[in-house]
């Protein structure tokens, strides 16, 4: 099939890669100069693993082009994606600023009946948004159908998800238009829901919502274990092996983060205001996560006896690993906070380093993990690269000024910690 994807971020040049692997005729559209250029060099401008390796392939054997004309490539195309951003905007809502001036340009470039397919993440209603544009735009009803085709990628893991999704969400108002993505997608031979336009759009966020909330539930458990002597790790397995509950997204830590969850989240919780319902159980699970990081500093705040004129070392700047995205990491939390107080920050990650280095251009960044700990007073584990889980303990404490370790992501086992002279501390125990 012909298809044009609009946006190169984490799920557009994800699923136009994908799609062009798939044998399709693909082409990714962006605006951004420079991320054209990169694109059509083989570089992708995001870190997403195996991204760069299916992108020199489809590019090399003709299956993927890139342009920066959304209105060329929606007249060569069957069917067009709209991949773009929608950041939250000052009130907690959707920014759907993208997504309109991508369906006016859509609207120039249909000359034949066109499935214009709504991948972004968007709140109720912004389906019946895109139709009443392109429409409003002069194009008669019968040569375009919007549908919308929710995305359920992890970053880090956005290649398998695409190719081995646990379901496939596609909202329609025709059954054709339906069929083209049912077609689009036969390959994968995966299970399929075809529905209305409204409930894919809900579905995405309710979705969102309640991982969040499960993530929420277990850290909120994890601040009880801490007083009364149990071990959330124990909690979180006897609990997850129950079938109606399982094990994903139990894993307590320092939050959720990144580029979805936050504004999902307070994306249904907008949704809900503007249908007259108060959402307060959603609002109470953003609260829990938003506390979770400030416990967990004010926790080594009190173990150093303040942070003034104390080095604290990051271990992780990315809000999970195998991914450069620092949106809503955690880390950033705690820069700030650390700062706020008067301390000090030496930093090291593999990959994000430099997004971070953007907004603390000041910071101490360090080119391997055993530089970081160096002269610093506490050391705070923030991402679980890989990296970090088989690391020389005694090596990096060697170093410090006194071997303490906050671990925000359970890391490592407290007996080897202390083995190797640290005082040890982490979530739920």
């Amino acid at each position: 099939m012909k298809v044009a994807v609009v946006g190169t971020g984490y799920v557009g040049l994800v699923t136009g890669v994908v799609l062009a692997q798939l044998g399709n005729d693909v082409i990714c559209v962006d605006k951004d100069q420079a991320k054209v250029k990169m694109l059509r060099e083989g570089t992708p401008p995001i870190y997403e693993p195996g991204v760069e390796e299916m992108l020199k392939r489809g590019l090399a054997d003709g299956f993927l082009t890139i342009s920066d004309s959304v209105k060329d490539a929606t007249e060569k195309s069957d069917l067009v994606f709209i991949a773009v951003g929608t950041p939250q905007s000052e009130d907690g809502s959707p920014d759907l600023t993208a997504v309109r001036a991508v369906a006016d340009e859509i609207a120039q470039g249909i000359k034949r009946y066109t499935v214009v397919v709504n991948k972004s993440t968007v709140p109720v209603g912004s389906g019946n948004m895109v139709e009443d544009i392109i429409r409003s735009k002069g194009v008669p009803s019968h040569l375009f159908d919007v549908v919308s085709n929710p995305e359920f990628l992890r970053e880090g893991s956005a290649i398998r998800d695409t190719l081995e999704p646990d379901r496939i969400v596609i909202g329609a108002k025709r059954r054709d238009a339906a069929l083209k993505l049912v077609e689009l997608y036969a390959s994968l031979e995966r299970p399929m829901i075809i529905t209305d336009l409204n409930s894919a759009e809900m579905i995405k966020y309710a979705g969102n919502s309640f991982l969040a909330m499960k993530i929420s539930f277990i850290n909120a458990i994890s601040r009880i274990c801490e007083e009364c002597g149990a071990d959330v790790a124990d909690v979180s397995k006897g609990i997850g092996l129950d079938g109606r509950i399982g094990p994903q997204f139990l894993q307590a830590g320092l939050g959720w983060g990144g580029s979805c969850f936050p504004k999902d989240v307070q994306g249904l919780v907008k949704i809900s205001e503007r249908y007259g319902y108060d959402f307060q159980l959603l609002q109470e699970v953003i609260n829990i996560n938003e506390d979770q990081t400030l416990h967990f500093m004010r926790r080594l705040d009190s173990r150093l006896g303040g942070l003034k004129g104390k080095t604290v070392a990051l271990m992780g700047l990315s809000f999970k690993p195998n991914t450069d995205d620092i949106r809503d990491a955690k880390s950033l939390q705690i820069i700030e906070h650390v700062l706020g107080a008067g301390g000090a920050i030496k930093a090291y990650d593999p990959i994000a380093m430099p997004h971070v280095e953007k907004l603390y251009p000041k910071l101490d960044y360090v080119k391997s993990v055993y530089d970081v700990s160096e002269d610093a007073d506490a050391i705070v584990v923030v991402t679980e690269w890989n990296e970090f889980r088989q690391l020389d303990l005694q090596r990096l404490g060697a170093c410090m000024k006194q071997r303490v370790m906050f671990d925000g992501r359970r890391m490592y086992k407290p007996d080897a910690a202390k083995k190797a002279g640290f005082e040890y501390f982490t979530i739920g125990v």
